[in-house]
């Protein structure tokens, strides 16, 4: 009965993973039973996909233990969301007990570095899920940006292939590789460090064009992306839509078209953007001029 944990808190970079089996994975889905029924602003509000940390992914590789639980699901400032599971846990503390120095986190590679970001991002993001308020895009829709891709989350929220193995560099770029693309990579010219300096040449040995003096504003060709850093930890990408407003995507989450309070995104500049602390820059994507990998 092994299971797989991932830390879902990457945008960029794959996020770490933990397997453990027998009785340690016993203790750990006995904490993690369904409770009481989420209601269904508390189910959305657990669901929608934020930047930084937001839970953990547990699947039961083997044949399922428990049987209210489905075999993939998130655990999330003490809520569970999955395939017919929408539930409080058992033990509304799972995560840290997980992140303790008692839980499964311990044999995550780099673990004291992790659980010192997971320290600060915790409470952050079980404060942020309480407070997120969605807002619906303004209708009807202005074309302002004729060149950018359609915002078409369905394509990409599959709760599958294209979903879990296409990042925020893919989504940014439009460009679907089931890789979880990095900058550079495809060149042979792959960022050395979690930083605007060392990213963003990666990004431009893939043919993506660098356009500080942008300011928000859509190219005659091509459409706009913008990068942003978690200081050495992570990088993160938007893009900008037909309708003038920006979308992301968070990691392997769902395509998503507000920021980390729940606010459409006119300027990524000005967004609620988490960990993501340091703006890079605009760039431009050439429709058929880059390869990325």
């Amino acid at each position: 009965m092994p299971v797989k944990i991932t830390i879902d808190i990457f945008s960029g970079r794959p996020n770490p993973e933990v397997e453990i089996s027998g009785k340690e994975a016993q203790d750990m889905l006995e904490r993690l039973k369904p409770g009481a029924p989420l209601a269904g602003e508390e189910a959305e509000r657990a669901a929608t996909p934020i930047l930084g940390y937001r839970g953990l992914i547990v699947e039961q590789t083997g044949t399922p233990a428990v049987k209210e639980l489905p075999a993939r699901f998130r655990a999330t400032a003490g809520s569970l969301v999955g395939r017919g599971l929408a539930h409080k846990a058992a033990d509304p503390d799972f995560e840290q007990f997980f992140f303790s120095t008692k839980g499964a986190s311990s044999k995550v590679k780099e673990v004291t570095k992790i659980r010192a970001l997971i320290k600060e991002e915790l409470p952050r993001a079980i404060d942020l899920r309480k407070k997120l308020v969605l807002q619906l895009p303004p209708f009807p829709i202005k074309l302002l940006c004729a060149c950018a891709p359609l915002y078409e989350p369905a394509w990409w929220n599959d709760s599958g292939q294209k979903q879990f193995n296409n990042n925020c560099y893919n989504y940014a770029s439009n460009y679907r590789t089931d890789t979880f693309a990095q900058p550079g990579r495809a060149a042979g010219a792959m960022y050395t460090a979690l930083t605007c300096a060392s990213v963003l040449p990666a990004a431009v040995a893939d043919a993506l064009e660098d356009t500080p003096g942008a300011n928000n504003k859509c190219p005659a060709e091509g459409h706009l992306v913008a990068l942003v850093i978690a200081p050495n930890i992570d990088f993160h990408w938007f893009r900008k839509g037909r309708n003038g407003l920006w979308t992301h995507k968070p990691g392997g989450t769902a395509v998503t078209n507000v920021d980390n309070s729940g606010h459409l995104i006119t300027d990524p500049r000005t967004a609620n953007r988490g960990m993501y602390t340091d703006f890079c820059t605009f760039m431009v994507v050439k429709h058929g001029h880059i390869k990325i990998n």
